[in-house]
């Protein structure tokens, strides 16, 4: 019976904390709506994006993870430098086994000079 009459007590004294807390607190008005953790160092829109700058990124934390809106973005970004940076390899490429086919067919045979200048 003792034990009731205290878990009965404790229950009333948290359940006014509470409702004190609650009615009491309220006098400055509604808290201020906090400002979402953005991304702070975000990859330069000025220039490519090198090695440091991805080293140097870090996703500020959410409720689930990383938020989505943020990798969606770099991830993006990142891609499209991949791309771009495979469409100039693949032009570079293509320009200098085009530069070398062309030496090669302007440049003299050296088996036949040499035999021609051999002969007196």
């Amino acid at each position: 019976m003792v034990m009731f009459l205290f878990l009965v007590v404790a229950l009333a004294v948290v359940v006014a904390a509470v409702t004190l807390a609650v009615v009491g607190g309220g006098g400055n008005g509604p808290l201020p709506e906090a400002a979402p953790d953005r991304l702070r160092d975000t990859l330069p829109p000025d220039r490519p994006v090198g090695r440091a700058d991805v080293d140097g990124l870090r996703f500020p934390l959410a409720v689930r993870g990383y938020r989505m809106a943020d990798v969606d973005d770099a991830l993006s970004r990142l891609g499209a430098e991949l791309a771009e940076r495979d469409a100039r390899i693949a032009d570079l490429e293509s320009a200098l086994a085009g530069a070398r086919a062309v030496a090669a067919h302007t440049a003299p045979d050296r088996s036949a000079t040499r035999e021609e200048g051999d002969r007196p």
